[in-house]
């Protein structure tokens, strides 16, 4: 099994909502992050005064998946948070070696 983990734009969470639902991705979840990359912010104007703002407000999502089921969801997620511009994000894969559901004790792919 591995964790995808991606981190994409605001704007960008219902188009890939969307992709993963059209592959058979049924479950994930979702959490409002901030961070930075190479864009390193933006500087605003707010009452006069001009102020940095360099976190920057992503959605992180995290899918526990078979192996056999990573690619398809690697690009799902690539074709629908794609702009072509800085700020994209990133997506993260890491082995995971148990899965448990709480309410049945199901183990492993079964608990997915």
């Amino acid at each position: 099994m591995t964790k995808l983990e991606a981190i994409i734009r605001v704007s960008r969470i219902d188009p890939v909502k969307e992709a993963l639902r059209e592959i058979g991705v049924e479950g994930m979840t979702a959490l409002e992050v901030r961070g930075h990359g190479r864009q390193k912010g933006h500087t605003e104007m707010y009452r006069g005064s001009e102020y940095t703002v360099d976190l920057l407000p992503k959605i992180k999502i995290e899918i526990v998946l078979p192996d056999n089921r990573v690619e398809a969801a690697v690009k799902a997620i690539l074709n629908a948070a794609r702009t072509g511009k800085i700020g994209d994000g990133k997506i993260f894969l890491s082995r995971m070696d148990e899965v448990i559901r709480i309410r049945n004790e199901d183990r492993g792919e079964a608990a997915l």
